[in-house]
């Protein structure tokens, strides 16, 4: 999409969700959507299928982002290697639009339809991060393997930008990313290979972990609505 047309997009986006913030989900329509964004109801329509989709109008560029960054793995460069810097350039985009995730945060706090809805788009994510790892990783590897990866990878990522979104944009949500990255780097001690035994290790008691741990439980928390 051009760049003219995408800022005009998130442009509609954001002025909705600030308006369903405001009004309530249920009492914004597409109409007064349009007339805050100075928009024709024809032109939000030429960007979104309907009003469901109107917090989510990044997802699909930077899937297409993700995929450009799943790049072939090198001898110098493992599959695990290459979705980390992949999951590193996917929360980039999404720091370029800080006001967005901090907003449709506190839009899928209260809307349970669009909280769901979050859910199904980040599961996209991890799914091409998991058909990249199951289609590049040693065809010895544990058949568990691509989905345990994936998912780790991804907790990490989903947990440094819920931070950034709970604190109201004050954390460093890259900076926690990558410290989690490298925590994973650790369990794997170098080898994609490694099996369950590993990972299941018992934990150092540190407050770096400690603060990892109680992160990803958090938001296992907030998934299943506690």
């Amino acid at each position: 999409m051009a760049s003219r047309a995408l800022e005009t997009k998130y442009r509609i986006a954001e002025t909705a969700m600030a308006l369903f913030l405001e009004q309530g989900y249920e009492c914004v329509t597409v109409e007064a959507v349009a007339d805050a964004s100075q928009v024709s109801r024809r032109t939000v329509f030429r960007y979104f299928d309907g009003k469901d989709e109107l917090a989510f109008p990044d997802h699909t560029e930077r899937l297409k982002l993700l995929s450009r960054h799943l790049v072939e793995p090198t001898a110098s460069r493992s599959p695990v290697e290459v979705v980390m810097a992949a999951t590193e350039a996917v929360m980039l985009d999404f720091l370029q639009h800080p006001e967005l995730v901090l907003r449709r945060y506190r839009l899928t706090r209260v809307v349970p339809e669009l909280r769901k809805r979050e859910v199904l788009e980040n599961e996209r994510y991890v799914s091409l991060t998991r058909a990249y790892l199951r289609k590049h990783l040693p065809k010895d590897s544990p058949p568990f393997l691509p989905m345990a990866l994936s998912s780790l990878i991804d907790a990490m990522h989903r947990s440094a930008l819920s931070n950034f979104a709970r604190s109201d944009g004050k954390t460093d949500a890259l900076g926690e990313l990558r410290q989690g990255l490298d925590w994973v780097r650790q369990l794997l001690a170098g080898d994609p290979n490694t099996a369950s035994p590993l990972i299941l290790a018992v934990l150092p008691d540190s407050p770096k972990v400690r603060r990892a741990l109680t992160a990803l439980r958090d938001e296992a928390r907030e998934e299943l609505g506690s």
